[in-house]
Formats: C-alpha cells, sequence, structure tokens
C-alpha cells in the first residue's frame, strides 16, 4: 500500500432500515492481494434502487455502505500486472468504472443456463456486501472503493467523462440488458413508462434501434423535456392527463390505433404494470425494467397476456459484456445523448440524507455523492 494514503476513509452507511445514513470511519486495507484493486471515488450516483434499500424493500445485510454507480481514480493495486476485464493495463491515477455484481462461476445458473445475472450467490457492491467486516469499503458512498480480484474493471477513455458514466449510471446497462432480450425490429413503435434515468436509457437504445414512433409516458414535465431531447416523438405527462384510459388512447392514436410493438416499464411503481400491458398492441413484447426493489404487488389480469398472446420479458442488473456495450454508447453518441447533463446534484457524504431525500420525490435529474469533495 501507498504510504500516501490515509488510514481510514469515511463512508455514509445506512445501519437501519428507514433510518438516515451516518457517516463513519473504517480502517484501509493493510495490503491488497494480486489484482486487487483501491479505488478514490470520484462521483458514486444516487440511484432509485438506493432508495429502495434504504427502505428495507430488499433483504440486505447492515450496515451497508451505498453506492453502487461508482467512477474514480485507482489509489493503490495489488500484484505485478493488473488489467482491466477488456486486457488493458492499469496503474495507479487511470479513472476506472466497474460492474457491482460478481458471480461465483459454479453453480447451475452460472455454468448450465449461462444467466450470471441470476447466480445463486451473486453479490454486488453497494447491495447485499455489508461493512461489518474487512475490507468495509465495499460501496460507493466513501471516500475509497476496494474492489476484488474477480471485479471487472474498465479503464475509461480519456474522451469519455466520469459525468457521462455516472449520469448514465446502472440504468444504461440495465437497459442494454434488457434489449439484448427484446431483439427490436427496425421501425417498430415503442412505449417507454417512465422518464427518469432508466426510463431515458431506455429511450436513447429504443431511438438508436430505429422505433418510431418513440413515446413516453411520466413526469414531472422537466423530465419530459429532456426525453425530447434524446429523441422522442410524443410525451405524455401523467399530471396533465391523469386518467390512464385518456393515455392509453392517446398511444393508440399515435400507433394507428391498434397499440405498440414494444413496451418498457421503467417505473418501478407495480401498478405501471398493469396499465402498460394495455397499451400494447396484440403479439406485442412488454419488458419490466423498473423492478429492482420490491415496491409489492398489485391486481394484474392474465386474460389480458392470453388475449393479447403478449410476451412479457424481465432484465436483472447487467454483466461485463453489457458494460462494453453501455460504455461504446456513451462514447460515440455524446453529443446526441448527454447523459452527463443529468447530473443536477452533487453532494458531499454530509448531504447524502437530503439528496436521497430529493430523489425519491422526483426531485432531482440524477444526484451523485462526491466524497472527496
Amino acid at each position: 500500500m501507498s504510504v500516501n494514503l490515509p488510514a481510514v476513509s469515511k463512508c455514509a452507511v445506512l445501519t437501519a432500515f428507514n433510518e438516515p445514513l451516518s457517516v463513519r470511519e473504517y480502517p484501509m486495507p493493510a495490503e491488497l492481494g494480486s489484482g486487487e484493486l483501491l479505488v478514490a471515488v470520484e462521483l458514486a450516483g444516487i440511484c432509485g434502487t438506493d432508495v429502495h434499500l434504504q427502505r428495507g424493500e430488499l433483504n440486505v445485510p447492515l450496515p451497508l455502505v451505498l453506492g453502487h454507480e461508482t467512477a474514480g481514480r485507482v489509489a493503490a493495486v495489488g500484484g505485478d500486472d493488473p488489467r482491466d476485464w477488456l486486457g488493458n493495463p492499469l496503474a495507479v491515477g487511470d479513472r476506472v468504472s466497474f460492474t457491482v455484481g460478481r458471480t461465483c462461476r459454479h453453480c447451475r445458473y452460472c455454468r448450465v443456463y449461462r444467466r450470471p445475472s441470476r447466480c445463486l450467490n451473486r453479490t454486488a457492491y453497494g447491495v447485499n456486501l455489508t461493512a461489518a467486516r474487512p475490507p468495509h469499503l465495499l460501496g460507493g458512498y466513501g471516500e475509497y472503493h476496494f474492489l476484488y480480484a474477480d471485479t471487472a474493471v474498465f479503464r475509461l477513455p480519456d474522451d469519455l467523462p466520469s459525468e457521462a458514466v455516472v449520469g448514465a449510471g446502472c440504468a444504461l446497462v440495465t437497459a442494454v440488458h434488457g434489449f439484448e432480450n427484446l431483439r427490436m425490429q427496425w421501425a417498430e413503435s415503442v412505449v417507454i413508462q417512465g422518464s427518469g434515468p432508466v426510463g431515458l436509457a431506455a429511450l436513447a437504445l429504443a431511438k438508436e434501434a430505429g422505433a418510431r414512433p418513440l413515446i413516453v409516458i411520466g413526469g414531472p414535465r422537466e423530465r419530459l423535456e429532456r426525453c425530447l431531447r434524446f429523441g422522442a416523438d410524443l410525451v405524455i405527462d401523467i399530471e396533465e392527463v391523469p386518467d390512464p384510459a385518456k393515455r392509453r388512447q392517446m398511444v393508440l392514436d399515435a400507433t394507428g390505433g391498434l397499440g405498440a410493438d414494444v413496451v418498457v416499464e421503467c417505473v418501478g411503481m407495480p401498478q405501471a404494470v398493469a396499465e402498460g400491458w394495455e397499451l400494447c398492441r396484440d403479439g406485442a413484447k412488454y419488458l419490466v425494467l423498473g423492478h429492482y426493489g420490491d415496491a409489492g404487488t398489485t391486481a394484474l389480469n392474465p386474460h389480458v397476456i392470453t388475449r393479447k398472446e403478449l410476451t412479457i420479458l424481465g432484465a436483472w442488473g447487467s454483466e461485463p459484456q453489457h458494460w462494453t456495450v453501455a460504455l461504446e454508447f456513451l462514447r460515440t453518441r455524446r453529443d446526441r445523448y448527454p447523459f452527463d447533463e443529468l447530473i443536477t446534484h452533487r453532494v458531499g457524504l454530509g448531504e447524502v440524507n437530503e439528496a436521497l431525500d430529493a430523489v425519491a420525490r422526483w426531485q432531482t435529474g440524477k444526484a451523485v455523492v462526491c466524497p472527496n469533495g
């Protein structure tokens, strides 16, 4: 370990559900094993999932350093030849981001079914790796972040700012995963339910896939204005059009009276799913992206699936191959889809609770924690 590193790292820690996070100090690792990294955090996104975690909507161990959308600079490396997931050499000072999920590579989901996102032993930084035991620093809401040797790390190119990576956050890589399963055709009509970060990510991918018309249902108005900038053909404000039947009629009018070829749920509210099925044409595909946290149940009529012959799809998290797509997407389409401009709030560790509350109330674009100032 470098003698220039501090002895402790300050972190914002979730110690009890439905309670404010508290700032604690944890000791830095005494030394690093081969392939392990220590990253000085530049930006850590505050995701809607963090709100769900604070509310206890996922069964995770406490205490927990939140933060699973992180970019920073390598502060220390273990071993003689550290490399990122694509084989690029890594050195102290390099800017990096990384996948949050770590899989066992041995269970049936990893080996037989080839769905590592459903690994029976999957762990995730900032989500279910407790800070109670060393190495403690396992989330982005801290000055330093420890990375195990099996982490898929990506060295960020000079022409891709950290703000774009964290502005897109886990929303983009999750959407890449989901759209991989959709297999969209050119000029299919698409409805996006939700205008937050996940909705914007899905919108950008649908636009690149040739969606037309491309419709977004959501709010508030500021978010819908961003959707128009990202290429939406029609936005439906849920505050201006609170009646789901009227929203459905607007979708029917925009899609030749049949409904959309593809509908993507990006809200995270259970009742959106029932509404979304009715926005689909017969034979359409419905993708659920927004329900990472367990927000509860809602009444659904299975007859709608049968009558419409719907295909219902889900996507959980992401894997390294989705990151390679997302990072290249961000690098080559920065002007078309300025995810960096989504960042509206930058806070220190001591202001995390106010920022989490603002995210929960949809009062931000993208809020980020800047633990090192």
